[in-house]
């Protein structure tokens, strides 16, 4: 009887995580694969197969230190509905020049159909998330 129940709990344990989601850190390459390619294209043309939030950072910021939990836990709440990035700046200075970003933390709220949102600044989990209901699951 007792290992059944820890059988079960480990099997629920398993599903769960299975459809849980986490931020994805992406390159400027993989930007350009999974988002959008500023280089070949014009016009926004968004790539994915449905929306994103992207969170442009860096590593000595503290606004982004204290936003990364808060991303976490909303790729989580939206996991399977929005994809979640993470681009460091520092190390994908071609992406930071391309959208001039020169203050952190920025995110970038992409819709699957329509043009791309941009916020400055620390945004607390329910603008996030009210953002998320309202343009990019509307």
């Amino acid at each position: 009887m007792q290992r059944k129940f820890i059988l079960l709990v480990f099997a629920i344990a398993l599903a769960w995580t299975a459809n849980a989601q986490s931020v994805n850190y992406i390159t400027t390459e993989q930007f350009k694969q999974k988002v959008f390619n500023y280089t070949t294209e014009r016009e926004w043309k968004y790539l994915g197969d449905k929306p994103c939030v992207i969170d442009f950072y860096t590593t000595w910021c503290g606004p982004c230190k204290m936003l990364a939990p808060v991303m976490e836990q909303l790729a989580k709440d939206y996991a399977g509905k929005v994809y979640f990035y993470k681009i460091d700046v520092e190390k994908e200075t071609e992406i930071a020049q391309a959208f001039q970003i020169t203050s952190f933390p920025r995110i970038l709220y992409i819709p699957a159909k329509e043009r791309p949102i941009m916020q400055i600044g620390l945004q607390a989990k329910q603008d996030i998330a009210d953002i998320i209901d309202e343009h990019l699951l509307k």
